[in-house]
């Protein structure tokens, strides 16, 4: 017998429309993207206009806010480079978000470490677009100095790392595991009857 479809009862999901929908409200990745971005942005500009290009607070000392501006990519790498790092930045965003689209919908810890990350690059494309360069203010030690976005980036990268870890590692638990050559093989204990 034939079964017609209740005109009450909603219409099945079609699969290719759910990561569609979950892009247009998922509140997690909006605002992990739209905080990381503003707090970058917000940032940038307290160090433009308290302190003097190079100028640093405190003077001396381990942790300081310096003003410093870097053409190139992390590390100080691609001086000069702003067309290609603004092309990279571009095709960073458009990996993201397929990345996003295709993996990331039902884990929160994952679409959070996709938003650190899209904040952090769009706040430095921003950067490169208007200035062809980005603020750094944050300096630590000898470490290069940094500024939010390039933190949001970092972040991110190392929970998506850990995430993708953690995951290989349970695929590995549930596989038997391999046997041994014959020369390292232990060999099976005796069984003794009592």
């Amino acid at each position: 017998m034939l079964e017609t479809p209740d005109p009450q009862s909603p219409a099945p999901q079609d699969a290719s429309t759910k990561p569609r929908r979950m892009w247009l409200i998922d509140w997690l990745l909006i605002l992990t993207v739209v905080g990381a971005l503003g707090l970058d942005q917000i940032s940038k500009q307290i160090v433009r206009s308290t302190l003097r290009l190079g100028e640093a607070w405190p003077a001396d000392g381990f942790v300081r806010l310096k003003h410093a501006t870097n053409s190139g990519s992390a590390f100080g790498l691609f001086q000069d480079q702003t067309m290609l790092l603004i092309a990279a930045s571009f095709l960073a965003v458009g990996f993201l978000i397929y990345f996003y689209r295709t993996h990331a919908a039902p884990r929160r810890l994952l679409r959070f470490a996709i938003g650190l990350q899209l904040g952090g690059a769009v706040g430095n494309l921003f950067d490169r677009m208007r200035d062809g360069a980005v603020v750094d203010f944050i300096d630590v030690g000898p470490w290069p100095i940094f500024n939010l976005a390039d933190s949001s980036i970092v972040v991110g990268m190392a929970i998506l790392i850990g995430l993708l870890i953690l995951k290989d590692g349970r695929k590995d638990e549930g596989r038997p595991p391999a046997e041994a050559d014959d020369e390292t093989r232990v060999p099976d204990a005796p069984v003794h009857d009592r």
